[in-house]
């Protein structure tokens, strides 16, 4: 679920885009990322305080969430060229705040829910500062990896999609271990795709790396309350 931009490089891997272009987008996208945390912070903080999403199990929460994440993706793809851009994307970050704050208040339900959750964003700014570190060192073309990584997405998306009804913790548990292992590899992808100057547009490359710190985190905080949690 993700808004890929999928650019051929020519033979020296260059997208004909400066280094200065390359390093304002990447700069911006950082600084965008930042911020959009604190909408994400916002929704969940709301979503637990007043058990809106509490209502949302099974079918009608995933027609919820991936009718609300589509919608805005496809709006701040037709908004990322204009002043809108970054209103409509930070009011889908306040969004996914909304529904990760029911997984939030289920691991708050835990003795260590708190040590649980940092050690989830701990967790998840490890992955990105390995990958962030990878990619500025990596100096082979890893373009291709984006159909791979895509087919990979879809297919976790429906597996997940399957045991929301089925309803299995060792499927939930294998399914947040691949969704670690896939969306970590995304992040590298996304972050190399900026750096070579593939990625031109700051709030398609947040997006992005918005979706895949998103799923890494719910993943990591899925299965340290799984594997984790303790009851009084």
């Amino acid at each position: 679920m993700n808004d890929r931009v999928t650019t051929l490089p020519s033979a020296d891997h260059g997208y004909g885009i400066s280094q200065d272009q390359r390093h304002k987008v990447m700069r911006n996208t950082y600084w965008l990322l930042a911020l959009s945390l604190l909408p994400t912070v916002l929704g969940a903080w709301l979503g637990v305080a007043t058990g809106i999403t509490q209502s949302l199990r099974g079918g009608l929460g995933l027609i919820v969430f991936l009718g609300g994440a589509f919608g805005f993706m496809y709006a701040i793809e037709k908004t990322k060229r204009s002043a809108a851009g970054v209103p409509v994307l930070l009011a889908f970050t306040f969004f996914m705040g909304l529904m990760l704050s029911r997984m939030i208040g289920m691991v708050l339900g835990f003795s260590n829910g708190a040590e649980l959750i940092m050690t989830a964003f701990a967790g998840t700014a490890g992955v990105f500062f390995v990958m962030a570190s990878l990619a500025s060192v990596i100096k082979r073309d890893l373009s291709g990896m984006g159909k791979w990584l895509f087919v990979g997405a879809l297919v976790l998306m429906v597996g997940a999609m399957i045991n929301v009804f089925v309803g299995s913790s060792a499927g939930m548990m294998a399914i947040s271990v691949a969704a670690i292992g896939i969306f970590s590899a995304y992040m590298l992808y996304d972050l190399k795709q900026i750096l070579d100057g593939g990625e031109t547009n700051y709030i398609s490359a947040t997006l992005a790396l918005y979706l895949d710190l998103f799923n890494v985190f719910q993943s990591l905080l899925m299965l340290l309350g799984i594997m984790g949690g303790e009851r009084d």
